[in-house]
């Protein structure tokens, strides 16, 4: 029997989340995790453990409290409304400070970013976020080295993506680097993602 700790992903959730930034990456992820023989674990987790109420109204029920949620190998940090009063909570950035230090990949969909840089983890770093947040990126922090045309930026233990739709994109670039690109082909075809805007 391996030692070796099981992959385990936490996406967290919180009032305010945009859904698709939370469910988008949750997707591809969780698809990854049922087919994977790397049997990662996929988990929510909210601040307190209690339900949240998400951008446009959806109500999410999580799995977990950042409290309990044990070791991950992955943070996937949303984006959205809420974001702007996780920038100035003191406590939930030190639980991001805390969270880098012990976290070996941290990941952020769109406006998740300035949280990011908020609590000092880009500093110096290439990142992304939504097309209509990158001066509010560099406002948060101005080393950050913004990224205005990626749908995500990985730059190794930090990998930020640009808005919503984006997250998807950067999830299965997460199950590309984690396993293979062959399993992440394999996931893109099981969720049947393959863009082709009607407009």
């Amino acid at each position: 029997m391996s030692t070796q700790r099981p992959l385990r992903v936490g996406v967290l959730v919180f009032d305010g989340a945009e859904e698709l930034d939370v469910v988008g990456p949750w997707e591809v992820l969780a698809a990854w995790a049922a087919h994977s023989a790397l049997r990662p674990e996929v988990v929510t987790f909210s601040p307190d453990g209690g339900g949240v109420r998400c951008a446009k109204g959806m109500s999410i029920v999580p799995g977990t409290s950042a409290q309990d949620v044990g070791a991950l190998h992955v943070l996937v940090h949303p984006g959205g409304p809420g974001t702007r009063t996780l920038m100035t909570d003191e406590q939930h950035l030190a639980w991001v400070r805390g969270m880098r230090a012990t976290t070996p990949l941290l990941a952020s969909v769109c406006t998740g970013a300035l949280v990011y840089a908020a609590a000092g983890v880009l500093a110096g770093r290439p990142a992304t976020t939504h097309w209509a947040s990158l001066d509010a990126l560099v406002a948060a922090d101005p080393s950050v080295l913004v990224d205005t045309e990626a749908r995500f930026v990985d730059d190794g233990d930090v990998v930020t993506s640009a808005g919503v739709s984006a997250g998807i994109d950067m999830a299965l670039h997460l199950v590309a680097r984690l396993e293979s690109a062959d399993v992440a082909r394999g996931v893109r075809r099981g969720i049947q993602y393959d863009p082709a805007p009607p407009v």
